[in-house]
């Protein structure tokens, strides 16, 4: 064996997490703490994050609450201005902001086409491009982008979710091939349908529960820390010749 054995640890890192109140997000922000990260938690309501931000506190880390609704270009760009005042630097990022309530695609509404848009594709863009832009000038950072297995099979009722998502992932390889050269990495993750408040109300459905398991080989849906696991293994030093991928946290749906 060569060298050092990998190491997934995080100290002295600052990571940016979007969306990060509760589900997936919540879970990135504590896994990425208890790896030794600083936190900004990037919040639609930023009074949402002070339970959280005082939990990672007990873990001996900072945290730093912003107000970032990602479709608001003028609060991403003051969200990483103020973390980068407070901590002076942003070396992770992880884009979790999304949406995409399910319709059938003859009853989707330009409403809901924007909005999913908005916060999944144009979000998750910009939000790496205005963080991008500082870890740049640094020669070094990585971002995490999270994409969903809609993005790589058809789900009913989800087109337009499946298609952001899929756009997700073709962008996570679009920046991983421009910032690779200036010391950036850019992956993503791509998970099945996860227990998490947002989805609570179908995977409470006896039905839908069966319907999703049976398609599941490892037979049984995902928690938020088995997304929160990978995403701290490719933000570490263990991943540091990963990029332009995206793991998928699938239990084996779409290896059939």
């Amino acid at each position: 064996m060569q060298g050092a054995p990998p190491s997934f640890r995080l100290d002295g890192q600052v990571a940016l997490v979007t969306a990060s109140s509760k589900g997936i997000g919540r879970a990135c922000a504590l896994a990425l703490a208890h790896a030794g990260a600083d936190i900004v938690l990037g919040l639609h309501d930023r009074a949402t994050g002070e339970d959280l931000a005082r939990e990672i506190e007990a873990l001996g880390r900072r945290a730093l609450p912003v107000q970032m609704d990602v479709t608001r270009l003028d609060e991403v760009r003051g969200a990483v201005q103020e973390a980068l005042a407070h901590f002076g630097q942003i070396d992770l990022l992880v884009n979790n902001a999304g949406i995409g309530a399910p319709n059938p695609a003859e009853d989707v509404t330009e409403e809901d086409f924007d909005a999913t848009v908005a916060v999944n594709l144009r979000g998750t863009f910009f939000v790496a491009q205005v963080v991008g832009r500082h870890m740049l000038e640094r020669g070094r950072g990585v971002i995490v982008n999270i994409s969903s297995q809609a993005g790589f099979v058809a789900l009913p009722t989800e087109s337009v979710y499946c298609m952001t998502k899929a756009g997700v992932s073709h962008l996570t390889r679009c920046l991983a091939l421009e910032w690779a050269p200036r010391g950036v990495r850019v992956n993503a993750v791509a998970p099945t349908f996860v227990e998490t408040p947002g989805t609570r109300r179908w995977l409470d459905d006896p039905a839908f529960r069966a319907s999703v398991v049976e398609r599941i080989p490892l037979g049984r849906v995902g928690q938020p820390v088995d997304v929160a696991g990978a995403v701290v293994f490719l933000a570490s030093p263990a991943a540091a010749l990963i990029t332009g991928e995206t793991l998928m946290i699938d239990g084996g749906w779409t290896i059939r």
